[in-house]
């Protein structure tokens, strides 16, 4: 079972498009769409386990150029 989180990402003015295409690109990222609001990305993401979701977000995500700010969801099922 693999773990998946939603990544909720702020970029630099203007950005936006631009992180969501790159983002998509990365192994593991299975959807990346720029939106409005207090985000301007989000992210659908998936991991074999929850280290390996951490090293996605930290050494792939946040590297980008752009992104200012992430924050992420893991999904649960109640």
């Amino acid at each position: 079972m693999t773990v998946q989180a939603y990544i909720l990402i702020q970029t630099d003015v203007g950005k936006a498009a631009e992180v969501a295409r790159e983002v998509g690109e990365i192994a593991g990222v299975t959807l990346a769409e720029d939106v409005t609001g207090p985000y301007d990305v989000i992210v659908r993401a998936e991991a074999r386990n929850v280290d390996e979701l951490g090293k996605l977000v930290v050494s792939k995500v946040q590297n980008l150029e752009g992104i200012t700010r992430t924050l992420t969801c893991p999904v649960v099922h109640i």
